[in-house]
């Protein structure tokens, strides 16, 4: 059996991930409003108090909730309160660090982390900045606008 690249093991899947939530601010710390489809625009979610580039849209991995849950102390977290746009599971959004993924009709190229703010003490409790730092998520500039769902497959564009 030939031994994979190190480049050809990052680019390996076990399975699609898959949206869970979608969720947009309409203003400067106003509350997240579920939705269930939206229309990604270059500036990122239409609706959303998003803004064009490298940080257009953010995405969480739904497996890390658990994680920032524990470490604050609380039987769960609602995604909501982390101000993310997108939920996801089931693959590791950190590998996707500089590549691009497809999303409904989108497609979004992941470009820096998403790292907490000091909000995270005052939503999560003494400790919440900390325990979100790593689990933050991803930034995703928009490569191709189009719409997407919950329920959509999260896939890498090869």
């Amino acid at each position: 059996m030939r031994v994979l690249t190190l480049a050809e093991l990052q680019g390996r899947f076990a399975c699609a991930g898959r949206v869970e939530a979608i969720l947009m601010r309409p203003a400067r710390d106003a509350a997240m409003v579920r939705v269930n489809e939206a229309d990604i625009a270059v500036s990122g979610l239409q609706g959303d108090r998003s803004r064009a580039g490298k940080r257009a849209v953010t995405l969480l991995q739904a497996e890390h909730l658990p994680v920032i849950a524990a470490l604050s102390g609380l039987k769960s977290v609602d995604p909501a309160v982390l101000r993310r746009n997108i939920v996801v599971s089931g693959l590791n959004l950190l590998a996707f660090r500089g590549k691009e993924v497809r999303i409904g009709e989108a497609v979004l190229s992941f470009t820096v982390p998403a790292h907490p703010c000091s909000k995270m003490e005052r939503v999560l409790g003494e400790g919440g900045y900390t325990a979100v730092r790593g689990h933050g998520g991803l930034c995703a500039s928009v490569v191709q606008v189009g719409r997407i769902a919950v329920g959509d497959a999260v896939t890498p564009v090869q």
